[in-house]
């Protein structure tokens, strides 16, 4: 047995494996694709995954866009390289479900700089031969976006029925309205805005900072050695703490001890709650690229659908169709009131726009637990598109 760092590596290798179900390359030398940031990139590869089948007329397809840590496998579980997981959306993806695959066309790709089988800073710099690291560029959600309009025309995808997706992904699906707005009919964005907030930001500095920190974060440069582990998953910790609420913190955890035979007054006794943060830091860095964290939550902290136009209000009017804003009652990283505060800005620069409240005790993680209640959502959503 290796040390963790060891294993978090070898782990990372076999899950990029399973979950590269299919692959989408493009840009490569000379023809490099232009970031936002005016650099270039290439080779490209996207991985994703699809479910149902495209119509004849093509107008079923919904791009559903993935949050922070997840990716392409948003769907029933499909057998790759001998192993299957069910996707992080499964319960709402299938015959009969809220996005119903004897309908539509479900199509997943894990974003620009992600490390599930998508170019990122794990990938190898065609120029050195070596992973990319802190060599790789930043990149922006309306980066990623580009990058999946490509693989929609790789797919013959010419319009969408709808683009969704919850907190990055919702920031993604906002972007698609802004950029492509005539390329869907609606887009459906769960807990996210047109523009991270300076409390958003700093939880993700904190979490930045915890992983540059770690001494085995070597500036980026620690693929096949031992992976800034502790790091990674005081990261994971700080981020587990915004997708909570004090809701279900108490009635999960409340005050209670995770070692019960233990001295109540030795120092590492630990409360039930910290025992939780420490395994869900555990359990990420089994499966998830320390610099793809930085690479993400700092996508995140750019995101702002009015970079580029000469305001805000202008970017908003850019947008042509339906926007379904669903915002959660106890979330503290995407606050209802913010999300309620985009409607209204929509539909002050003359776009449709709602806006409901999911009511649940789960905080920001209520997109990836409350099933039911998103199955009703959804369904009502996409039948107003279809009309």
């Amino acid at each position: 047995m290796g040390t963790l760092g060891e294993l978090a590596y070898e782990s990372q290798e076999r899950y990029r494996e399973f979950y590269g179900s299919a692959n989408f390359q493009f840009a490569a030398p000379p023809y490099l694709f232009t970031l936002e940031s005016g650099k270039k990139i290439g080779p490209i590869n996207i991985n994703y995954e699809t479910y149902g089948q495209l119509s004849p007329e093509g107008d079923n397809v919904i791009l559903i866009a993935h949050a922070l840590t997840g990716s392409a496998r948003v769907g029933p579980a499909k057998e790759t390289a001998g192993r299957s997981e069910p996707g992080w959306w499964e319960p709402l993806i299938g015959p009969g479900k809220a996005f119903d695959t004897e309908k539509y066309f479900i199509v997943c790709a894990n974003v620009l700089g992600g490390c599930y089988g998508s170019t990122g800073p794990a990938s190898i710099d065609p120029l050195t031969g070596n992973p990319y690291g802190l060599r790789f560029p930043v990149v922006t959600i309306r980066d990623m976006v580009r990058v999946q309009r490509e693989l929609l025309r790789y797919l013959g995808v010419r319009r969408l029925l709808a683009v969704v997706g919850g907190s990055m992904g919702g920031m993604q699906a906002l972007e698609w309205a802004v950029t492509y707005p005539k390329m869907m009919k609606g887009v459906i964005s769960i807990a996210a805005t047109g523009r991270f907030s300076p409390q958003g930001i700093a939880y993700n500095k904190a979490a930045r900072k915890a992983i540059m920190n770690d001494p085995e974060w070597l500036n980026g440069r620690y693929y096949g050695r031992k992976f800034p582990v502790y790091g990674l998953s005081l990261a994971r910790m700080i981020g587990m703490i915004t997708y909570k609420s004090s809701e279900i913190m108490e009635k999960r955890f409340g005050r209670k001890l995770q070692e019960r035979d233990c001295d109540l007054y030795a120092f590492r006794q630990r409360f039930a709650v910290e025992s939780y943060l420490d395994y869900q830091g555990e359990k990420l860095v089994k499966r998830f690229d320390p610099n793809t964290y930085l690479y993400l939550t700092k996508a995140m902290d750019l995101h702002d659908l009015g970079r580029g136009y000469p305001s805000y209000r202008a970017a908003l009017r850019r947008i042509a169709t339906p926007v379904f804003l669903l915002g959660i009652s106890s979330d503290i990283l995407f606050y209802p009131e913010e999300v309620r505060g985009m409607a209204v800005d929509l539909r002050r620069s003359a776009v449709e726009a709602t806006y409901d409240e999911l009511k649940s005790p789960h905080g920001h993680d209520a997109f990836l637990i409350e099933f039911e209640k998103l199955t009703d959502y959804i369904r009502e959503k996409l039948t107003y598109l279809e009309q």
